[in-house]
């Protein structure tokens, strides 16, 4: 059986917004593989008419954008889905204070204006796209009614204001013309102790009247590799409606790379309940937690095998063949674009992918509470995957620019990755001799990788996005230089006997993390594995 919408959902909202080239680049390959669907998220990146302040200076698709992708994606015979937020996820237009917020990300609930901006985006978006159908969002509203809403109303239980306010955006929602889908967790946790359950269960009566059956409700889950939770956790939604969506993961929200391997593992087992339990509408998301650094052409790999299992095909030999046969890259080749995160090439599979890759970079090299978990010759490890890396880059002018940007990336952790401990360890020793080697040669080459980074990454960025949101990835790299740098000058100035002593490094490295000490974790978040200090 195969699935009648067939997806993927492009995030537009952590500052990378694809470009309408980056559509004609990217949509045609999604056709190639059998998608026929394709969700945008844009938390407040587009235009909404009579709401200036809604995604000011975000790069934001005006209307005429909307329109141009629309049409484009519905010459090639892809529908165009907005996946938009109207609850919670929406921090960045509570800036303006122009928009009535219950808590820093969520909307408050009952206050008309908030109504009245929903209005607005539904007859805007209704204007842009040619579907009747809508994502509305409405996941993960950790802290609704636990603000201004208990300050102006009174404490009320979240299921009843989920309740009221599902009801009034559903009545919007059809005064437009649209079919709705919201994400099913904020309906589970209520009565299932603040949890998203991954286990059958019933559902009581109330919460099934709570969503109203023009809704329907998206179960996602990009973790488990278990095909039983994925094919019981359907059942109950089930339970709901009678047409639920399942949303997986292809991820590329981890930092610069991909995490291909962890995508297959805990999506095919989802895509085969999904059939069993006759599930017909499965999209695959792509999410840019942080900052929006990966490629949405790196998860090919996902994408590619998942399709043909859709289209029946379980033989991964074939699979893999009719890959290079489509891209001219093998399949293991391009599987290579997931290594910078994989320092144990043997492991076992994992609960959760890693990505030293990302916080490694920007780890500080005085501060750097995340060399607790360097592992011993992991730059030699990343030195030997640059050269990898680069090798495929050399065999593709179509998709070389991604491999590229990984082996730039490996250079500068094959110099920085265990630099901080190196550091500390010169220090602690009294090796003023060995600190002023590192700084000369280390950390000088260090500021030339990065540079020689950035200029690789803005490349790939400028192919797929916008430039504006990439201003993010310029304070961060421009201040990593100038940090490194100043590292540079006080171990200079230390050896040289002008610093009495460098504060940083009489500190001992304390414990991090679940794991053992030189044992990767994930850890996305540049503001907090930059240093311990708040920006």
């Amino acid at each position: 059986m195969k699935l009648e919408s067939f997806g993927v959902m492009i995030d537009a909202s952590r500052n990378a917004v694809m470009t309408l080239d980056g559509y004609k680049r990217f949509l045609p390959v999604l056709k190639k593989m059998g998608y026929n669907t394709v969700f945008l998220y844009c938390e407040d990146t587009y235009e909404v008419d009579g709401e200036p302040y809604f995604g000011y200076m975000r790069g934001k698709y005006t209307k005429e954008e909307m329109k141009s992708i629309d049409a484009y994606a519905n010459s090639i015979g892809i529908e165009i889905i907005p996946c938009i937020q109207t609850l919670a996820h929406l921090e960045t237009i509570f800036k303006w204070n122009k928009y009535p917020n219950d808590t820093h990300e969520v909307l408050l609930v009952d206050d008309d204006r908030t109504y009245e901006l929903i209005d607005n985006m539904f007859a805007t978006l209704r204007e842009c796209f040619s579907t009747k159908r809508l994502h509305a969002g409405m996941d993960e509203a950790w802290l609704l009614g636990r603000g201004k809403h208990t300050d102006i109303y009174g404490y009320e239980e979240t299921d009843t204001m989920m309740t009221r306010h599902l009801d009034r955006v559903s009545k919007l929602a059809e005064k437009h013309g649209y079919e709705i889908m919201v994400w099913s967790d904020m309906f589970f946790r209520p009565w299932c102790n603040g949890t998203y359950p991954s286990t059958r269960v019933t559902v009581p009566e109330e919460y099934k009247a709570a969503i109203p059956k023009s809704v329907l409700p998206v179960y996602w889950n990009y973790y488990t590799r278990d095909e039983q939770v994925y094919f019981d956790v359907l059942d109950n939604h089930k339970q709901l409606s009678d047409s639920p969506w399942f949303a997986g993961g292809a991820w590329t929200w981890g930092g610069f790379m991909p995490h291909n391997k962890f995508s297959l593992e805990s999506m095919i087992p989802a895509l085969r309940a999904s059939k069993k339990q006759n599930i017909n509408n499965f999209f695959l998301t792509m999410w840019g937690d942080n900052g929006g650094e990966c490629s949405r052409f790196s998860v090919l790999p996902t994408l590619f095998y998942l399709s043909e299992i859709n289209r029946g095909n379980q033989d991964e030999d074939k699979i893999k063949a009719k890959f290079e046969r489509t891209f001219g890259i093998s399949f293991d080749e391009f599987m290579l674009l997931d290594s910078p995160n994989d320092l144990y090439p043997n492991k076992d599979k994992v609960d959760h992918p890693i990505n030293p890759s990302k916080y490694m970079l920007y780890s500080d090299l005085f501060c750097g509470f995340l060399d607790y978990t360097v592992t011993k010759g992991g730059g030699e490890l990343y030195a030997e995957k640059a050269e990898k890396l680069r090798a495929v880059a050399k065999k593709s002018r179509k998709f070389g620019y991604l491999f590229n940007t990984g082996a730039t990336l490996c250079d500068v952790l094959a110099v920085k990755y265990e630099l901080g401990v190196k550091t500390r360890e010169a220090y602690k020793s009294g090796d003023k001799a060995e600190l002023i080697r590192l700084a000369k040669e280390d950390y000088t080459k260090l500021v030339l990788r990065i540079k020689a980074f950035r200029r690789a990454f803005l490349h790939q960025w400028t192919l797929e996005n916008k430039y504006c949101g990439f201003d993010v990835q310029d304070y961060r790299l421009g201040g990593l230089v100038a940090r490194v740098e100043a590292c540079k000058k006080r171990l200079i100035d230390y050896a040289a006997g002008r610093l009495g002593s460098i504060e940083e490094l009489e500190c001992e490295i304390l414990p991090y993390g679940p794991g053992d000490a030189g044992k990767s974790i994930y850890y996305n978040n540049f503001r907090e594995s930059a240093t311990s200090n708040p920006f």
